[in-house]
């Protein structure tokens, strides 16, 4: 990956290094999406960098594929390219510990003695 790829996620250098290659052919995504007969907004996927946005992968690796003869790229280069991206594992969400603040604490408090209340009184004559 080239050196302005450092830093971002591989699902990120992937989509821009789509971009990239698309816009250095003077190509739009109106006539990759003619050529390749993929509705725009695949393109538009393939090349955000969002992961969450990728197509299945059922579909991906052939989307790839006519994406890149569209391209005039080698397919399987581009292919090889994602699955590298796709065999890096992404990394784990950091996760604040929850911490319970006084009113949760309170409102617990009040829950407890309120079943304890509803227990007592059930159990009057």
């Amino acid at each position: 990956m080239s050196g302005e790829d450092r830093g971002t996620s591989g699902v990120e250098a992937f989509g821009r290094h789509c971009l990239r290659e698309r816009e250095l052919r003077g190509l739009t995504r109106e006539e990759v999406a003619r050529l390749t007969k993929l509705a725009p907004a695949v393109i538009e996927a393939l090349e955000s960098g969002d992961a969450a946005r990728m197509p299945p992968r059922a579909y991906l690796l052939g989307y790839l594929r006519s994406y890149a003869a569209a391209l005039g790229v080698d397919p399987d280069e581009l292919v090889l390219r994602w699955r590298e991206v796709e065999a890096v594992p992404p990394e784990p969400e950091r996760r604040r510990p929850l911490r319970w603040g006084a009113g949760a604490l309170a409102l617990a408090a009040l829950l407890v003695a309120a079943l304890a209340a509803a227990l007592l009184w059930r159990g009057r004559p």
